[in-house]
């Protein structure tokens, strides 16, 4: 076991203002306007000149509303682009609106939440509830679209002449000159659909594009989405007023998806040509994306069981398809966004072939390994092909700290160049020429800053300082901040685990709350800056002790397979693992054990594994029969259940649930599109069933995240642990 404070580091980053003490920090104001961290912008892009950085910025007077900002790279002089306010109407959301806002994981946002930029840098499309507008660089804006129908999945063309959108199914393209939308793809049907991205897709694929254009405008790439195949289920969305029933087709683990083609048109709508997938109609169409030339579009395919990815080359004339290269994994294929065709023909492309995701040049069928190292490539940033040189995110100095590097990729040999500073968590955004980055940086004592820089990682200027001075919003409490220790422990196969702590000032003994989440894709410990809700924690007197156990991400496969057909088994035993390494501190008191999702599901099976080894235990919007999930999640890590259910079996919870002995809360949201509330109301019986007391509190007309009930969701979650491990208030 190992312990880093990186108090070295940290100095650099501490505010330089004089601190007076803290004012105390309440649950009320973790969660109030404006944001204790500070502006957190949105939707960071580059303008095509890249003159102007552009932003969705949320207000002071109301954290969750979002307008778009631009921001002069030359002066570093903002202003306001777009009002949301002056355009929204007020309505309720459609039921399209707001699916596609929960599949985002933005179901509280509101105003702006998404924009593209013109071509000519003149222009921005912006999608405002439904309707489109067009903006002007000088404030000014004009509707495209005024029906009463939503639309959706709205994008600019590529040379800037037409915006795409659908509406109630149907793709539809509109000169910007002027004119009436033509609709170019749809069909009559309720369960089809084109132009957008199936639920799969969104939920679990991280696709949200159903159309692509191709470089001249001359062609759209479109997905024809049918649900027939795919199961309906009748979902209760239980609300305050009374009970609303939705039928939604929903592939649950073995069961169909939907039947998902793709098709070739023009943009008048003629010339539609279906393109060959395979022989197989049961894949997921996983990425698309057209050459620097328009002549070939590509299409990565990926398998049922997600074992096999090919990336397919298609003529785009005649739909015809050729595999260009294939991917395999004895696990499963972690699906990327780092796929970059070059004007040379060649392609920059992301593998776990070696068992680290690394990027490699596809060229004349063969593969270029251009990064190498026991540490994970995390996406590709930016290319400028002149000078051969990419950018990219990535691990190669610490699992706890995310940088941008740069890579001479023509260059045998060439090494990644790290551009951000240490002891930091660093995104990046790039213009499409590999000129300018936008840098988003965080520290453990340091809120997100946004900076623009050069291929070279100097800073040019900043799109939102985010300072931490006596004007910021966590100023009044500064000179409370508790900073995280980090620390590994070691699996038993001999990996190395992170592990993050927050205590009090003092010897203790503390009451601790083992925060849990451990599930697939997860990167929980890291450098960044601690939640508030952590913080207001520690101020009550509590220690929040987080682990990434084996089967969470960017640590290599060997870190991540453990789970494959087996999740709830060694991510439980790496938990009672820091477990035990908690309890043997002498600033450990009682230890209770919280988690959502995944992480509610982890809370469940941990209270199984070991009876009496909590002091009590929270699980929120846990799943609780994997055969109640989708299938592209469920079926990577636990295969289909109609080939083999033992997996499920034992990935269950239901089955020991008469297990638990330690107090537990159980929390949901009744309207759970993601986990479903059948999830808990199982759990419920099988609790009952076995004479197991249980506490529970369940939110009527709430989501998977229970927007705007966060302080409810506390409170209950402080006044159970007050009963049942410490009483120290809220």
């Amino acid at each position: 076991m190992k312990i880093a404070t990186l108090a070295g580091l940290l100095l650099a980053t501490a505010p330089a203002f004089a601190q007076t003490a803290a004012q105390p920090l309440t649950l009320e104001r973790v969660y109030a306007s404006p944001a204790l961290t500070g502006s957190r912008p949105r939707v960071l892009k580059l303008s095509p000149d890249g003159r102007l950085a552009t932003l969705l910025k949320s207000r002071a007077s109301d954290k969750d509303r979002f307008d778009l900002w631009a921001v002069d790279t030359a002066t570093g002089a903002s202003r306001m682009l777009v009002d949301s306010e002056k355009l929204s109407s007020g309505a309720a959301l459609s039921e399209a609106e707001r699916m596609n806002r929960e599949r985002k994981r933005i179901a509280g946002v509101k105003g702006i939440t998404d924009y593209a930029w013109a071509p000519d840098a003149k222009r921005l499309l912006v999608p405002v509830e439904g309707d489109l507008w067009v903006a002007g660089l000088d404030g000014s804006v004009s509707r495209l679209t005024q029906t009463p129908e939503t639309e959706t999945d709205a994008q600019l063309s590529p040379k800037g002449g037409f915006a795409s959108f659908v509406r109630d199914g149907h793709l539809f393209v509109q000169a910007l000159s002027g004119g009436a939308a033509r609709e170019v793809a749809g069909e009559n049907t309720p369960k089809v659909s084109w132009g957008v991205a199936e639920f799969i897709a969104q939920e679990e694929l991280d696709r949200f594009e159903g159309h692509w254009w191709a470089p001249g405008d001359n062609r759209i790439a479109v997905a024809r989405v049918d649900e027939s195949p795919v199961k309906q289920v009748t979902r209760a969305a239980i609300g305050a007023d009374g009970t609303r029933l939705f039928t939604q087709a929903y592939p649950a683990a073995g069961t169909a998806n939907a039947d998902v083609s793709l098709w070739l048109v023009n943009p008048d709508g003629s010339g539609k040509t279906k393109v060959d997938l395979g022989p197989s109609a049961d894949i997921y169409v996983a990425r698309v994306a057209w050459a620097v030339d328009g002549r070939t579009l590509y299409v990565q395919r990926l398998t049922r069981a997600q074992k096999q990815l090919d990336i397919l080359a298609v003529d785009p004339a005649t739909g015809a398809s050729r595999v260009l290269a294939s991917e395999t994994a004895r696990s499963w294929i972690n699906l990327h966004d780092s796929f970059r065709p070059l004007q040379d023909g060649s392609i920059l492309w992301a593998s776990e072939r070696g068992g680290y995701r690394h990027l490699y040049r596809l060229a004349g069928g063969s593969a270029t390994q251009l990064t190498s190292g026991r540490w994970v490539v995390d996406e590709l940033t930016g290319v400028d092909e002149k000078r051969g040189r990419l950018w990219f995110t990535g691990f190669a100095d610490s699992t706890l700290e995310k940088h941008v590097y740069a890579l001479d990729f023509r260059k045998a040999g060439a090494k990644p160049m790290r551009l951000t500073a240490r002891a930091g968590w660093h995104e990046a955004v790039m213009d499409d020429a590999g000129q300018r980055l936008i840098v988003t940086s965080a520290t453990p004592s340091q809120p997100a800053q946004i900076w623009l820089g050069d291929g070279q990682g100097k800073r040019l200027a900043w799109v939102e300082e985010n300072r931490l001075d006596a004007a910021h919003p966590y100023a009044p409490y500064l000179a409370a901040h508790a900073v995280p220790q980090f620390g590994t422990l070691t699996a038993a196969d001999g990996q190395s685990m992170d592990w993050r702590l927050l205590k009090p000032a003092g010897p203790g003994p503390f009451p601790v709350l083992l925060q849990v989440y451990g599930g697939p894709h997860a990167h929980d410990v890291s450098a960044k800056f601690t939640a508030p809700i952590e913080q207001y924690l520690v101020s009550k007197g509590w220690a929040v002790f987080q682990l990434d156990n084996r089967g969470t991400y960017n640590r290599g496969m060997a870190f991540e397979a453990p789970i494959d057909r087996a999740m709830g088994g060694v991510e439980v035993q790496d938990q009672l693992q820091a477990l035990a390494w908690i309890k043997a501190q002498p600033w450990s008191g009682k230890v209770a054990v919280n988690g959502w999702s995944y992480g509610g599901y982890m809370v469940l099976k941990l209270l199984e594994a070991a009876p009496g080894a909590f002091a009590a235990g929270i699980a929120g919007a846990p799943v609780t029969r994997w055969e109640l999930y989708d299938t592209a999640y469920t079926e990577r890590y636990l295969g289909n259940p109609a080939v083999d259910a033992g997996p499920y079996q034992r990935s269950g919870v239901l089955g020991d649930a008469g297990k638990i002995k330690d107090p537990l809360l159980l929390i949901h949201g009744m309207a759970d599109d993601n986990v479903v509330f059948e999830n808990s109301t199982a759990l419920m019986t099988a609790l009952q069933r076995t004479k197991t007391p249980f506490d529970l509190m369940v939110y009527p007309g709430a989501t998977h995240g229970t927007p705007g009930l966060e302080v409810h969701t506390w409170i209950t979650r402080l006044k159970f642990l007050g009963r049942t491990v410490a009483p120290t208030g809220y």
